[in-house]
Formats: structure tokens, C-alpha cells, sequence
């Protein structure tokens, strides 16, 4: 299914599920910010909601999702949070939410028809609202500049910082994800550019010293699609997530 049709699915069945209840569904992440690879990212949606979620509805909607996630095209799968309006009035950090699928919940919600993700926050949300509001796009209701300030710059700071804080050891298992976003902390904190992993790698290239060159750009690659089956040098990710936190650090003091 092409993706343009699998964001109309989800909007319909947002509208659906929700109906006066629902305030807006807001695209953000590679989709939003045309770095997109359909074999390697997902779909980032975030849904604000008037009034909390009934469970029954929580329900439906997992149960909706898990069957037009087994039809993507992309590996990635959907990511989306519900948040409640009054939660963007005077952003919470950590923010809470009503409902959260992803990947990493799938297979409970597919196991279990009682499973729901909610009623929590997440410290991360914070980040994808910043990146909604500048580079992302309303697929349902007004743009988020029109119904919420700016968040904080400090909230921002915490949520992309919560996102790396694991940088030393998970770069080695997801060389893409952790040294990617490194340079898209850095390059916010230096810039005050709200970025794509894909221009944070970019900026890197010309920002960062001529050592780390050659482990941006197979990242690069390797998101792009371009170098799957070249390997990152461990020694030198480790390097690199280490000089990163460092300079990270260096640049929130």
C-alpha cells in the first residue's frame, strides 16, 4: 500500500475511533522531513486528544493499527503517541500520554487484546512535539503553531538528551541511530537547527573533526540504504560516541 493511502487509513481511523474527540494527528520524523527509507524507517504520528482515551477505545484502536501495520511497505512499522491538548497548554516533562504503539509494543498488543500502553509519560515526547512543530505536517485539524507556544528550550534539551544518554553502548548495536542523532544534538545545541538524523549527519561531515569523517558517512549511508553490508569499525564508534557526549556536555554547561 503506498504510503499516502496508509496516512489516509490512519486518519480515517483516528476520526473514527475519536470523532469530536479528536483535536489533531500531526506527521513528524523521516517522513515528514523527506529523509524517508521505506526499508529502515517508520511512520511518526502524534493524535491530541481532547479528553482521556476509554480503555475500550485504546482497545479498537490497537486492533485497528496491528492490521494496517501487517499491510506497510516500510520495515519500520508505525510509531504514534496520543497526547491530551491540555498537556501542550504548559508542556509536563516528563509529558504524558494516552496511548502509545510501536514496534516494541506490537507483539504485545498482538498476543494480548487487553495490553495497552498508556497512562504513563515519556520523556521523549517532548522532542517529537519540537520536531512536529517546526518540520511537521497537520494531517488532521490546525497546524501546531496555531494551537500551542514554543516548547521550552530546555525541555527540548532534556528529551534529545534522554534519547543518547546510552550512546556508548547502544551505537554498538545501532551504529545509524545513535551516531546520527549525535550529530543532530550537537548540532542544536551549536545552531539551534531542528534536524532530520540525515542533516545531522550532514552537518557533522563539515562540522565535526576530519577522524570521525568516515563514520558519519557510512552512517549515512547505511540510513540511506546505500551500505548495508559494510559494518562500522566498533573501536571508532566508540570513539566517536564518547568525543560526542563530551562536546554534548561541553555545550549545555
Amino acid at each position: 500500500m503506498p504510503i499516502p493511502s496508509v496516512l489516509d487509513n490512519l486518519v480515517s481511523l483516528f476520526k473514527e475511533e475519536l470523532s469530536d474527540n479528536l483535536a489533531g494527528i500531526y506527521l513528524h520524523g523521516s517522513l515528514a522531513m523527506g529523509c524517508f527509507n521505506p526499508d529502515k524507517s517508520d511512520i511518526d504520528l502524534l493524535v491530541v486528544a481532547n479528553r482521556s482515551l476509554p480503555v475500550e477505545t485504546a482497545r479498537r484502536i490497537a486492533k485497528k493499527l496491528l492490521a494496517i501495520d501487517d499491510g506497510l511497505p516500510n520495515e519500520g512499522g508505525i510509531e504514534l503517541s496520543v497526547v491530551l491538548g491540555n498537556c501542550l497548554d504548559e508542556l509536563v516533562y516528563p509529558t504524558p500520554f494516552e496511548f502509545h504503539y510501536s514496534p516494541l509494543h506490537r507483539d504485545k498488543y498482538r498476543m494480548d487484546e487487553n495490553y495497552i500502553c498508556g497512562g504513563r509519560e515519556d520523556p521523549d515526547l517532548a522532542a517529537h512535539l519540537v520536531v512536529a512543530y517546526h518540520r511537521g505536517n497537520a494531517l488532521y485539524g490546525k497546524p501546531l503553531r496555531e494551537v500551542m507556544r514554543p516548547i521550552d528550550k530546555r525541555f527540548y534539551v532534556k528529551s534529545i538528551l534522554h534519547d543518547v544518554e546510552d550512546a556508548p553502548q547502544g551505537i554498538l548495536e545501532a551504529p545509524e541511530y545513535y551516531a546520527l542523532n549525535l550529530c543532530r544534538v550537537l548540532y542544536y545545541l551549536k545552531e539551534g537547527v531542528v534536524s532530520s538524523k540525515r542533516e545531522g549527519g550532514e552537518w557533522g561531515l563539515q562540522a565535526l573533526p576530519s577522524e570521525y569523517g568516515e563514520t558519519v558517512r557510512l552512517c549515512l549511508e547505511r540510513y540511506g540504504g546505500r551500505a548495508d553490508r559494510m559494518e562500522p569499525d566498533k573501536r571508532l564508534l566508540s570513539d566517536f560516541a564518547g568525543y560526542m557526549l563530551g562536546e554534548i556536555r561541553r555545550s549545555v554547561e
